[in-house]
């Protein structure tokens, strides 16, 4: 991604987690550590996807270290798929062994999203997190739990209009009952085929708004 990027190899419980962290430039003043998930590990997803880069790129950009991993079983880590259970072990694995302090974020795009309001879920209580992205969140495929209301204001859930793999519909369903804002790009699908760089600018509003 930049000439601060480093490849990792962590620990998890089903074995060796490949990573990649990505740092903001030297003499930045780093505001946190971002952990982004990736989409569905069986159809394709890795730490690789474009869009998982462009959210880490929007967190670099605003000053955090990104920190990109492949779920068990995707490319050079161990395990086999778990249906989002060891996927979300993963994560917070991850999170313990690179910021076992201070602050963090949380992203995911898809599966990564789902798996990332999971580990929200697990980490809120005990952990200073700054920022919870979820991308195309995959509502109508798991079960997606509702988020704590204290975390609504550092959250930015954003889908496209036209998503054809993940329907608007069912994150609006989602979050209606929460009172939880989304964000809609109109025109768009689920990979923002076009509109990396507007998926960046708005994720790295974001991130500005709140810091």
């Amino acid at each position: 991604m930049n000439a601060r990027s480093e490849n990792l190899e962590l620990t998890g419980a089903a074995g060796r987690i490949a990573a990649v962290r990505d740092r903001p430039p030297a003499g930045t003043e780093e505001k946190g550590v971002a952990f982004i998930a990736h989409p569905h590990p069986l159809f394709g997803g890795t730490m690789d996807n474009k869009v998982v880069a462009t959210i880490a790129r929007a967190f670099v950009a605003c000053g955090w270290t990104a920190v990109r991993f492949n779920f068990r079983g995707v490319g050079g880590s161990e395990g086999a798929h778990d249906e989002g259970r060891g996927e979300t072990e993963d994560m917070i694995a991850v999170v313990e062994q690179l910021a076992p302090a201070g602050a963090i974020g949380i992203a995911g795009f898809s599966f990564g999203a789902f798996v990332a309001s999971r580990v929200l879920e697990s980490l809120w209580a005990s952990r200073d997190v700054r920022h919870l992205v979820l991308v195309g969140t995959a509502t109508s495929r798991f079960s997606v739990g509702s988020l704590p209301a204290e975390v609504h204001e550092r959250t930015l859930v954003l889908h496209g209009e036209l998503d054809e793999t993940v329907p608007l519909a069912s994150v609006m369903d989602w979050a209606r009952p929460q009172s939880l804002p989304v964000t809609v790009i109109p025109g768009v699908e689920h990979f923002f085929h076009g509109q990396l760089p507007l998926l960046k600018r708005v994720v790295a509003r974001h991130l500005s708004a709140g810091s």
